[in-house]
């Protein structure tokens, strides 16, 4: 919910809003201190404006909120400038339909008048001749075509911001004021203007027009070139948000179909999806068999073989077959609504290397007045005739020259670019902290079940001890596990449904965390569970312990059954290891990971399984509470941890490490834990998010160095300091183009990640 500020109209958020004030029985919100002053002096002028502004603003404005890239606290409703840094807000969410960028026409029509007027201006400046005329086209050029720069300018200072367009104005506004006050004392028009080795008399004023049109026309063309790249930073997000088909067909309960638009659909519905179409939303086949295409959103190009049961993904494509399915997701709680979401969230999170930038920035644009005012008293002392002509020309050329966008603009479009890349990959990146530690982890700590395995568990063996039945061991295992929602339960009730077992509802259910369930059948009281469920009670499982040890050494997790207080049997669950997992480990190997698995199985079954794909230290039954533990202690060996898993229990480890991965095919809780999620539950997503990490973090550096080198040598060359050995002098005009390519450089250089091979 946003309230907006009545003296300048930007949108805030009433609990993080800087200031409220209560007036007439209404509550007024503020984005700054100032603004409430403003409103406390008069608050009639401030709301009469208001009423007529909002009148007509609902006709105009579209109900979008827009938000900075370098500042993504500051939101508002519609288009606008930042009142941080004066950058055009962008919307925060892209749309699927290509829609004009207001401020994108706008300084495209402003650019293209102030250059058409900047030529003739510049000519007569060269030849120092017509004044009047300079004047005349000059004014429309810098006032009207530059007016959005000069609001920019006043408005970083009215809230104590300043920034690019502070000098800018300061810069243009001085050369243009100066020539104007010099033209009404010089000379009647047509004398010379410029006479070279001569004193500054009041006949003789130099006047500087077409460095101030000049200046402005190519300011606007680097806003013009700049909003044109950043229009193409969001274009994952707008893939993303073209997959979604506009229609569904679906079927009525009368046998006839109609076709709907998508925000019609409902969950329960029915819908049809033919060869080459679209799957609208996320839901189960419920008739039919095909192939569908689900590269857009795993990343994987193989199509999956679907079938009656079988989950699929809204804005995947139905390649072969006739599909019937029903809709159980729908509108934003589709897997491809979560994404776009995700992906525009971390797009606008901070990475912690944008610190430095920050702290830069904040010294920047003041450092930079003080040493135009430096350079401006050195050459108007020491410089040589005309030295105010000099000492003007070169404090404008380092006003102008000054690009403090640049170098906020470094991490912010990196990470923009990175995020849309890793999600078209398969790997959503959540926050861009966890993007940037990624590169420096050399620990990777991983679940066993649903991480390194398939997470699709079946009951292989069931071993009965003396008084007691295979299949009433099952059926007593499968009563007992209906309450509980671990993996393995389902594959026990799987497995009696499919022996046509009837399972008993429970009394007294308890789950024991880490070890394993209880409760009451039919009058007995059952415990399933693994060893350590048993050891409150003391039961003897040394009859079925060789077995039990026999089907630990062929991978299978075992778990004991026993009624009141007496082993009843033994059932042995496997879960087949992932295809792709073996080479995820080699290739996390040759990045120079240590692979350490963490899991509440048994030591015998973890250690058969690590064995298999050669993973380096293995740590069994291991209680969910304590998997966090183990994070911290491999962090204080200096360790930076990386952690996967896929389950509830796995969310305090995900959390705590430094890099937490959720497989997108686990729970809620774990992705919401997590840093980062694979689409897939694929490990070669890691392996691919590494590359992405290192290609990303190299790219923000080359921005922050191109950045500070270009600041770092641009302004002491327009302050002159190559002039005593060299004789050379920077215009303000060719400033004004080397601050323009810097921030266009920046931007052009953070969209090559878009071709980053993962």
């Amino acid at each position: 919910m946003f309230e907006t500020d009545p003296v300048c109209h930007m949108q805030v958020m009433p609990e993080t809003a800087a200031a409220r004030y209560d007036y007439k029985g209404k509550t007024y919100y503020f984005c700054n201190p100032r603004c409430l002053e403003r409103f406390k002096a008069n608050p009639e002028q401030f709301l009469g404006f208001a009423k007529l502004e909002t009148s007509d603003s609902k006709s105009r404005i579209s109900n979008v909120i827009y938000t900075c890239p370098m500042h993504p606290e500051v939101r508002q409703m519609g288009p606008g400038a930042c009142p941080k840094c004066g950058m055009a807000l962008e919307p925060e969410m892209a749309l699927v339909e290509e829609e004009a960028n207001p401020e994108l026409t706008d300084m495209a029509r402003r650019f293209w008048i102030a250059a058409g007027l900047s030529v003739p201006v510049f000519v007569l400046g060269m030849s120092e001749t017509f004044p009047i005329v300079q004047l005349i086209l000059a004014t429309p050029a810098v006032v009207w075509a530059g007016w959005p720069l000069f609001q920019r300018a006043w408005a970083s200072l009215v809230n104590r911001s300043p920034n690019m367009f502070t000098l800018i104005g300061m810069g243009t506004g001085t050369a243009y004021v100066y020539s104007v006050i010099a033209l009404l004392l010089s000379s009647p028009p047509g004398s010379s203007q410029r006479p070279g080795g001569q004193g500054e008399g009041l006949s003789s004023l130099p006047v500087y027009f077409e460095a101030a049109a000049v200046i402005t026309a190519l300011v606007l063309l680097g806003q013009v070139l700049e909003l044109r790249a950043r229009s193409r930073t969001g274009a994952a997000i707008k893939s993303l948000l073209g997959l979604a088909p506009k229609t569904a067909r679906r079927l009525l309960p009368n046998g006839s179909e109609e076709d709907v638009s998508l925000d019609q659909v409902q969950v329960g519905d029915r819908l049809r999806i033919r060869p080459g179409e679209k799957i609208p939303v996320d839901g189960v086949v419920v008739e039919g068999q095909s192939s569908v295409n689900e590269s857009m959103i795993t990343g994987e190009p193989i199509p999956v073989q679907k079938t009656a049961g079988d989950g699929v993904i809204g804005g995947t494509i139905n390649e072969t077959g006739a599909l019937i399915m029903r809709a159980d997701r729908v509108g934003k709680d589709t897997l491809l609504a979560q994404i776009v979401a995700m992906v525009g969230q971390a797009q606008r999170s901070r990475a912690p290397i944008q610190r430095l930038a920050d702290v830069v920035s904040g010294y920047f644009v003041p450092g930079v007045v003080v040493v135009a005012i430096i350079t401006f008293i050195v050459w108007w002392n020491a410089g040589p005739e005309p030295r105010f002509s000099h000492a003007l020309l070169n404090a404008v050329a380092v006003l102008i020259i000054a690009c403090p966008c640049a170098l906020g603009l470094a991490t912010p479009m990196s990470i923009m670019v990175a995020v849309g890349r890793g999600a078209a990959a398969g790997v959503l990146i959540q926050n861009a902290e966890a993007l940037e530690v990624m590169e420096k982890v050399d620990t990777l700590v991983v679940d066993k079940t649903g991480t390194l395995t398939e997470g699709k568990p079946a009951v292989a063996a069931i071993v009965s001890a003396p008084g007691f039945s295979e299949s009433e061991v099952l059926r007593l295992a499968a009563s007992i596990e209906q309450g509980s929602e671990h993996p393995l339960a389902g594959a026990i009730m799987r497995a009696a449904a499919e022996r046509n077992i009837a399972a008993i509802a429970p009394r007294g259910f308890r789950s024991i965390t880490g070890k394993g369930v209880a409760g009451e059948i039919e009058g007995r009281r059952v415990i399933l569970g693994n060893m350590k469920a048993f050891e409150e009670d003391a039961l003897d499982l040394e009859s079925l312990r060789d077995r039990a040890d026999r089907l630990r050494e062929q991978g299978q997790t075992v778990m004991f059954l026993a009624v009141d207080g007496k082993l009843a049997g033994a059932i042995g669950v496997a879960d087949p290891i992932k295809t792709s997992t073996a080479e995820a480990i080699r290739a996390l190997h040759g990045e120079g990971l240590r692979i350490v698995m963490v899991t509440g199985d048994s030591r015998t079954t973890a250690n058969v399984v690590a064995g298999r794909l050669g993973i380096d230290e293995v740590m069994a039954e291991v209680l969910p509470q304590d998997k966090g533990q183990i994070v911290k202690r491999l962090q204080k060996e200096s360790r930076i941890v990386a952690m996967a898993g896929d389950g509830i229990n796995d969310a305090p480890a995900l959390a705590e490490a430094n890099v937490g991965i959720a497989m997108g095919t686990g729970t809620d809780i774990a992705m919401q834990s997590a840093g980062i999620t694979l689409i897939k539950g694929d490990l070669r997503g890691i392996v691919r998010l590494r590359a992405l990490s290192r290609a990303t973090m190299r790219n923000i550096r080359q921005n922050l160095f191109l950045a500070f080198v270009y600041n770092t040598l641009g302004i002491p060359i327009a302050a002159g300091v190559l002039y005593p050995v060299f004789g050379l002098l920077l215009s303000p005009m060719i400033a004004s183009g080397a601050m323009t390519f810097s921030s266009v450089s920046v931007i052009t250089n953070a969209l090559r990640l878009r071709k980053v091979c993962l």
